[in-house]
């Protein structure tokens, strides 16, 4: 459960879009990393008290090496300018009955200035959307997209299966003059837009930002037990599902890999096959690179053989796709990886990226 500690911040480090590092000192000398969210908590300040959850950092899970900030319990921030009684600000509950549960103007409803629009909204156009296991894959999509269709209007639909605050991400933040916009459905937020469920932020997407492709993924933060269906990247067949059901064009980003220590993540990972082959009822486009190393490339093509009575196994020239995912404005990283270290990871997710282009019409 949680692990509560209180301490003085002790500085300020780095930030980025709705987030702030902080140095915090505890009481027994110690001194902890944290991450604060000013939007949630108020803006920290040297000299101030925090209350901490520590729990994560302590045990060394993957929250980016931090305890997360609660509370400013001295220096509260000023209530929002709205009244607060009344729903013209918006009244989305996200990260529901949990204490710092945000309330929030979705973009379907009724105070939206997107509401008539959303109303009538039921279908996509053939709208090409990528969908990927791990949010490491946003940017190589986005540089496969490019390099196929520079000018084209990507919005990305964070889902909530990883961090819920779109503001965690440093990835995003630096892809954010990329993107036409962000869009946090389910229970995450900070994008933005907000919907309620994926599909609504499809057709927000469509409707409101005007996308020529869409990328959905979640946030930082995926979770994982080892076995078939223990991991929050399952979500992916949903969203294949979503997109169809909606008339949009599902490219599937396979996680693929010869770097990766585990057996079960290596050609193509366990979670792409059962998401895709086993949550995804609606047929998908699935990409594989021309060019992978002959030994990576039959073992990827044995793994998806019994996907390819559903699927369409696409086969996508990586020419050019090495030098764009150099050119990325943010670093590239998978599970501390980076581009020259699981170089085929990259190159597939920045191949379903390109595919993506040859549908738009």
């Amino acid at each position: 459960m949680v692990r509560w500690r209180a301490g003085t911040v002790a500085a300020l480090r780095r930030q980025w879009t709705g987030a702030v590092e902080l140095d915090v000192d505890l009481p027994d000398g110690t001194r902890m990393r944290a991450l604060a969210y000013p939007e949630l908590v108020g803006t920290p300040e040297p000299g101030d008290r925090v209350l901490l959850n520590a729990g994560a950092l302590l045990m060394g899970l993957g929250t980016g090496g931090y305890a997360l900030v609660v509370a400013l319990p001295d220096r509260l921030p000023p209530d929002p300018p709205d009244a607060g009684d009344t729903r013209d600000a918006g009244h989305l509950v996200k990260a529901r009955y949990t204490p710092l549960q945000p309330i929030l103007l979705g973009v379907d409803e009724e105070a939206s200035p997107h509401r008539d629009v959303l109303a009538e909204a039921d279908d996509l156009g053939g709208l090409p959307v990528v969908t990927a296991d791990l949010h490491s894959a946003l940017p190589a999509i986005l540089a496969g997209i490019r390099a196929g269709a520079p000018q084209a209007r990507v919005a990305y639909l964070l889902t909530d299966g990883g961090a819920l605050p779109a503001w965690f991400s440093r990835t995003l933040a630096g892809l954010r003059a990329e993107l036409a916009g962000t869009i946090t459905v389910g229970q995450a937020f900070g994008g933005d837009l907000e919907a309620t469920t994926l599909h609504g932020g499809l057709l927000a997407a469509r409707h409101v930002l005007g996308a020529d492709v869409a990328v959905v993924a979640q946030g930082p933060g995926n979770l994982g037990t080892g076995t078939r269906w223990g991991f929050s990247g399952v979500a992916v067949g949903e969203a294949v599902n979503a997109i169809a059901t909606l008339g949009g064009r599902p490219v599937g980003s396979l996680r693929i890999s010869a770097a990766d220590p585990r057996p079960r993540h290596r050609g193509v990972s366990h979670h792409s096959l059962t998401a895709y082959g086993r949550v995804a009822l609606a047929p998908a486009e699935l990409v594989v690179p021309d060019d992978l190393e002959p030994a990576l490339a039959a073992e990827v093509d044995a793994a998806l053989a019994p996907l390819a009575a559903r699927h369409r196994i696409v086969r996508v020239s990586t020419a050019g796709l090495d030098a764009a995912l150099r050119a990325s404005a943010v670093p590239l990283s998978t599970m501390g990886r980076g581009l020259d270290a699981d170089h085929a990871y990259f190159v597939a997710a920045a191949a379903a990226g390109r595919h993506a282009t040859t549908l738009l019409p």
